[in-house]
């Protein structure tokens, strides 16, 4: 229960406050079944249940996102991990989760200042030539301030908010919770996993907290740009940068949400487009280390149709075998072979639940279907974003999942078209992508990548049986200490093991009811025995035991399907 899994008096009010808002979005019957409300009722706290009026007419998607906006930053930082998850979740519920805007109310600046002393080492107006104390931006767990440099060089301070980090993990350790409560009480819940996606979560929100990560990611992915003046990623200024400080260079650009000002400026939107499928194909497939939230809100368009790419607290990173995974997926699609994409999807998913004989073929039959609607069709023509979404929407009806990263990545491929054709009607990321894919393709198969790979597999291989006479010894120790244990499961004696169990249990019940009963009429013909309205109360009291008792008897038999079973 509830009660026993969260174990601290400090976390009820904030279950009381998570459970308010569900009942109030008309997710009460998610509240019982997962026993927060039991919980709360032990801990003498009242939920006035009562209906949730207009909410309950809104779609499902729409007010699961309201609830999450209204249950506070840590719950919208979620739902910014759930608009990844485009494995789990349908195109419309991904579609409100990406509404969700990460602000919060500015903080006076004063707030601020004993914690950029701290981390500065002297007070911010030696430093700072000049220092704007109101914030450019303000969200949940950072606000930015805009600066100046004694050399004129304007640059951004991205403040950790004041005592932010134990507000998280306390939430952090509640949803923990909430999700082994949800996987374990919950079945038709369960196929959304919630505990990986409470794990992903807490690892990525984590890592934002570090901003000194943050400064990493930014200057890694600032290398891969090295040689592509096009590209801007704003400088990082390390003497002042720490977990709790972020400063980097000021961008002043235009927001990519801001078209008409893009017009404005008579930038070229063909070219942008361009240019920003080039950045995010290079990064996704050729470094393999990529902006994993590149919405327009992180996009700025400068002079010279320039791109800036700003935040970089959420990376994703891709294998070179996840690489040339996603060039095969592809050229699976184009050249029809439908059992290369199910074994590059299987492979994704890494689900042990499916068999040649069954699941697997049904799952082969959907994609040869699928592959029939691409066949033919040159890869400059594909609509990749369509593509994947339909994949994607026949892994959830096979309840399988993607690994983070691939799910980080598609989400990229998705966004990244739709910002493209945002920018300009006929942009065509399958002919951006097609160059790119080849480079991977190819670079899988050199011979370079082929003596790798056979060094690795030969070192692995080496490590194997080197280790093998000291495996072998310990084995045969084991065994002559009498400690080598050989434990077989096998789940169909398992079955009938517990069918035989039910049976003498029911046996020995019936064996009891008919000792009761015929003990009861033996005790009935005793003159003297105490009576209850004109009969024996022992044996009264007898009979009633193995009605009792039959009843039970015969609702177990009927619960369990018959007594054949």
């Amino acid at each position: 229960m509830l009660w026993q899994a969260i174990g601290a008096v400090r976390d009820l009010k904030r279950v009381h406050d998570i459970a308010s808002v569900l009942i109030r979005y008309g997710f009460g019957d998610v509240v019982r079944r997962i026993g927060m409300a039991h919980a709360l009722e032990r801990a003498g706290k009242a939920l006035h249940w009562r209906e949730p009026g207009e909410l309950a007419y809104l779609e499902p998607a729409s007010r699961v996102r309201r609830a999450l906006e209204e249950l506070g930053p840590t719950f919208v930082k979620l739902g910014q991990i759930l608009a990844t998850r485009v494995d789990l979740f349908p195109p419309d519920w991904i579609t409100e989760f990406s509404k969700l805007q990460d602000s919060a109310p500015a903080l006076p600046f004063a707030e601020l200042r004993a914690q950029l002393m701290e981390d500065l080492g002297e007070p911010p107006e030696v430093l700072f030539a000049e220092l704007d104390t109101e914030p450019l931006a303000a969200a949940s767990l950072a606000q930015v301030h805009r600066a100046r440099l004694s050399d004129g060089t304007d640059v951004i301070l991205k403040v950790r908010r004041p005592g932010i980090r134990p507000v998280i993990e306390a939430d952090l350790h509640l949803l923990e919770r909430l999700a082994e409560i949800v996987e374990a009480e919950a079945a038709d819940l369960r196929r959304y996993h919630p505990g990986d996606i409470v794990r992903q979560f807490t690892l990525s929100l984590r890592r934002e907290l570090d901003f000194a990560a943050e400064c990493r990611n930014a200057e890694r992915i600032a290398e891969q740009f090295a040689g592509h003046p096009e590209i801007v990623i704003p400088r990082v200024h390390w003497q002042w940068c720490g977990e709790r400080l972020n400063v980097q260079d000021y961008v002043d650009g235009i927001s990519g949400r801001d078209l008409a000002a893009t017009d404005t400026a008579g930038l070229d939107r063909k070219l942008l487009a361009r240019r920003g499928a080039e950045a995010v194909l290079k990064m996704l497939l050729e470094d393999g280390f990529f902006h994993a939230d590149p919405h327009p809100g992180n996009v700025l368009y400068l002079t010279d149709n320039r791109i800036a790419f700003i935040d970089f607290g959420m990376v994703g990173r891709l294998t070179e075998e996840r690489r040339s995974q996603v060039a095969r997926l592809l050229h699976g699609l184009v050249s029809r072979d439908s059992g290369l994409v199910a074994d590059v999807l299987l492979d994704w998913s890494d689900d042990d639940r499916y068999d040649p004989e069954s699941d697997l073929l049904n799952l082969r039959t959907e994609i040869d279907t699928f592959v029939d609607l691409y066949h033919g069709v040159p890869l400059q023509r594909l609509d990749i974003g369509a593509m994947l979404s339909d994949l994607l929407a026949i892994l959830r009806e096979h309840g399988l999942s993607l690994p983070a990263d691939l799910a980080l990545m598609i989400k990229a491929f998705i966004t990244l078209e739709g910002m493209g054709r945002q920018l300009d009607p006929n942009f065509d990321i399958a002919a951006e992508a097609s160059p790119f894919l080849r480079r991977v393709l190819l670079a899988h198969a050199a011979p370079a990548a082929f003596a790798r790979r056979g060094w690795r597999a030969f070192a692995d291989t080496v490590d194997l049986l080197a280790g093998l006479p000291r495996d072998l010894r310990q084995f045969l120790r084991a065994a002559r200490r009498g400690k080598l244990q050989v434990q077989v499961e096998v789940l169909p004696l398992q079955r009938f093991g517990s069918q035989i169990d039910r049976a003498a249990s029911r046996l020995s019940l019936a064996i009891v009811i008919a000792a009761l009963i015929i003990g009861s009429a033996i005790v009935m013909t005793v003159d003297k025995a105490p009576a209850l309205p004109g009969l024996p109360s022992l044996g009264l009291l007898g009979f009633i035991s193995a009605l009792i008792g039959g009843l039970w008897l015969l609702l177990s038999i009927w619960r369990s399907g018959g007594p054949h079973r």
